[in-house]
């Protein structure tokens, strides 16, 4: 088991001379996670905001829901149509263009004085934060091969953050200035933190021949699920313990905004800070996975996930009970996640972005389907209903763990895959402050 890591070190260091690339700052990757937090915070800003916004734009109950949807279904467009140009197209490019048109969005929706302007907006919002994704990928090809499930989860830490804070900050502001300040507030970091990777994110001595057309690259990556058994599993894992995340926090308002607590949607949210210990996790997983462990972490993380539904089942008669419940899950989602992501890129690490984007569509229909099912299951069944399903889904993932892990290993000797190979990519880099 504890072979695991030295394998994937192995293969991954004898490819492209990759284990010879000199190991950028430290402060390179805090950069990384920043900008994803920042990103990703985008695509939650909104929750907390519906009400205003459709008072604001005199919409309709049911359009002002679809302001959430928009969003997550661009989001889940750009992870399989625009994350895989990360593997032929010059990543710091490309982080900054989208960068640069993740601004324009914004800036729409902030300005958006119509229904169909602020929806536009807000679908194309979606569709640009997958940028993060394309720094995940960006940020673990940088990394030293040793040390990757380190920078990972470092990575992903910023990721767990922005998420967290997105819906508490967007209610402060949304308070002191309207709702429109939170997006104007946010093209302003974005345009900032895109001059700033522009400047300091390296430069590849040489333009990645692109190989592949555009309609063979999406195919590739159908074509990667279909050949790799590892990347199949660890997308389901994905599926199910994002389907699990998404239960809690798309339900958990729903008891709390009753007796006997009556929270505001303020305090709702300020309760997500909770979770703040699966930045924790994100970088322990990342370290346990450099040592080998990543088997042995992924049970335990799902085991503690199946385990976390238990005190959240009493959130009704204790908040104590709902403290420990949030802090084990997101500590079991963080962990799997990361250990997933660590080990899918050492597959095919030239065709990272494609792996890194097909597998976070599992992710978001793990989270869609979860919060479809948890709204309707507690208007029909109640909070106890809603802890069965997200302990369903945990323990699905837990049993799936069990039947899988002696028949397929986490990692192990494979030649380069010719259809995932599309470019080969000079790994001389330089990363002074300029990125000269």
């Amino acid at each position: 088991m504890s072979g695991d890591g030295e394998t994937a070190t192995r293969r991954t260091e004898a490819r492209s001379g990759e284990g010879a690339a000199p190991v950028p700052p430290r402060g390179i990757f805090i950069l990384f996670a920043v900008a994803c937090g920042a990103a990703v915070a985008n695509v939650y800003f909104s929750q907390p905001l519906l009400v205003t916004m459709g008072h604001d734009l005199a919409m309709s109950p049911a359009l002002v829901g679809s302001v959430v949807t928009l969003t997550h279904v661009g989001y889940g467009l750009g992870l399989f149509f625009l994350v895989p140009l990360g593997d032929v197209a010059d990543r710091r490019r490309l982080i900054v263009a989208q960068l640069l048109l993740l601004v324009v969005a914004l800036a729409a929706v902030s300005a958006a004085h119509t229904a169909a302007i602020l929806l536009a907006g807000m679908a194309a919002t979606g569709l640009l934060a997958v940028v993060t994704q394309t720094l995940v990928a960006f940020a673990a090809s940088l990394a030293p091969p040793a040390g990757r499930g380190r920078v990972v989860g470092q990575v992903t830490s910023g990721v767990v953050i922005g998420i967290l804070l997105a819906r508490t900050a967007s209610g402060l502001m949304a308070d002191l200035a309207g709702w429109r300040s939170v997006y104007l507030a946010s093209a302003s970091l974005t345009a900032l933190l895109a001059l700033v990777l522009y400047r300091v994110l390296p430069r590849h001595s040489d333009a990645p021949p692109t190989t592949l057309r555009y309609g063979q690259l999406l195919r590739s990556t159908i074509t990667l699920f279909a050949r790799e058994r590892l990347l199949r599993l660890r997308a389901l894992f994905g599926l199910l313990i994002f389907a699990a995340f998404s239960t809690l926090w798309s339900g958990i308002a729903l008891p709390l905004s009753e007796a006997p607590y009556f929270m505001s949607h303020s305090a709702i949210g300020a309760l997500g800070l909770i979770g703040a210990a699966g930045a924790l996790a994100a970088t322990t997983a990342g370290r346990l996975n450099d040592r080998g462990l990543s088997r042995r972490t992924t049970g335990v993380a799902l085991a503690l996930l199946a385990a976390s539904w238990l005190p959240l089942a009493f959130t009704r008669s204790s908040l104590w009970a709902l403290v420990v419940g949030v802090v084990l899950l997101d500590l079991a989602v963080q962990a799997v996640h990361v250990t997933n992501q660590t080990l899918i890129y050492t597959l095919h690490p030239e065709a990272g972005s494609r792996l890194i984007g097909g597998y976070m569509v599992f992710y978001s229909i793990g989270s869609a389907t979860g919060a479809i099912a948890a709204t309707s299951l507690y208007e029909v069944a109640g909070w106890g209903a809603v802890c069965a399903l997200g302990a369903a889904f945990s323990c699905l993932g837990l049993a799936l763990w069990a039947f899988t892990r002696h028949s397929t290993p986490d990692s192990g000797p494979r030649t380069p895959d010719p259809a995932a190979k599309v470019t080969s990519r000079s790994e001389a880099r330089a990363f002074s402050p300029n990125g000269e």
